[in-house]
């Protein structure tokens, strides 16, 4: 994108599958549109620049491993990580990645898998409630892990974050305060909750008895919760209905379970040692390669 118009149009044309989307760019540059030309390629330069990083470079051109974590003679574990202090610039490759493993993993006949977003507001994902909606059926479950309710609307804007809060059937919270506390205690809904009154005078004592509708987890009990201490409802299906399905609940670590659980699934972790030395040689091999194919046009 840094070389001249008369030489990048002309490449890029040469593309079969990239000929449609640049033809709007190149027939402003036949016409000689300088001002809407800059106008719509100065911007994406200024993105897609800050992308020229070595440690991108290295892991964009790799072909290491492929994404399809659930297949059926390949399952893999599949880790990607955001940098806070580049989140803007690798949150954009995140959602490239995120984008490209959705289509291959949401398909028939996989294994059953799990795609867990933790702090997902930190990336921006369009079609996530699509992805809600459909993965289930074959087999895919999605969690999203969000600090607050406000940081989503922040994020994704009111409408599309409504659209997820409201999708999602089972939500689990910790202590939360505010607006996101009374979402939370408003959703759980409410019960029929018994309450005893004793009055004492001289005389004697009446004890009256009254029940009355009000929410089963209040936003108050959420906003005081411990380190630890969650509350959350679950959904189920209708021949399969569970008894407690708005639960109050404490963490406890069972090491002796957790670490049976590693031993079952413990598998062989592949591990391959990058040094920087190979990684800034990707880097310039790839520039030079570029260097190549507009030298050789």
């Amino acid at each position: 994108m840094q070389v001249e118009y008369k030489i990048l149009f002309p490449l890029l044309a040469r593309e079969p599958e990239v000929d449609v989307l640049i033809n709007p760019f190149e027939s402003a540059y036949r016409h000689e549109a300088w001002e809407q030309l800059e106008g719509q390629i100065a911007s994406a330069k200024i993105g897609v620049a800050r992308l020229a990083s070595p440690q991108l470079y290295y892991i964009l051109s790799g072909n290491d491993f492929s994404l399809d974590i659930n297949s059926p003679t390949d399952p893999k574990v599949v880790c990607m990580g955001n940098n806070p202090q580049k989140q803007q610039v690798y949150g954009a490759v995140l959602s490239l990645y995120i984008s490209r493993l959705i289509k291959i993993v949401n398909k028939k006949g996989r294994i059953k898998s799990s795609l867990i977003f933790d702090e997902f507001p930190t990336i921006y994902f369009n079609g996530i409630d699509g992805l809600i909606a459909t993965a289930r059926s074959n087999k895919v479950a999605t969690t999203l892990g969000v600090q607050d309710y406000s940081q989503l609307k922040k994020d994704y804007g009111r409408d599309q974050a409504e659209v997820i809060m409201n999708i999602a059937g089972n939500v689990i919270s910790g202590q939360v305060v505010g607006d996101t506390a009374k979402t939370l205690a408003e959703r759980f809904g409410k019960i029929v909750q018994h309450r005893d009154s004793i009055s004492l005078n001289s005389n004697d004592t009446s004890v009256s008895k009254s029940s009355q509708l009000d929410y089963a987890v209040p936003a108050a009990k959420i906003a005081a919760l411990s380190s630890g201490e969650f509350v959350g409802m679950v959904a189920d299906n209708p021949d399969q209905k569970i008894d407690l399905k708005m639960f109050h609940a404490e963490i406890v670590n069972d090491h002796a379970q957790i670490n049976a659980e590693i031993k079952r699934y413990k598998a062989i972790p592949v591990i391959r040692k990058v040094s920087l030395s190979d990684v800034q040689d990707n880097y310039y091999r790839i520039k030079n390669d570029i260097r190549l194919i507009v030298d050789g046009y």
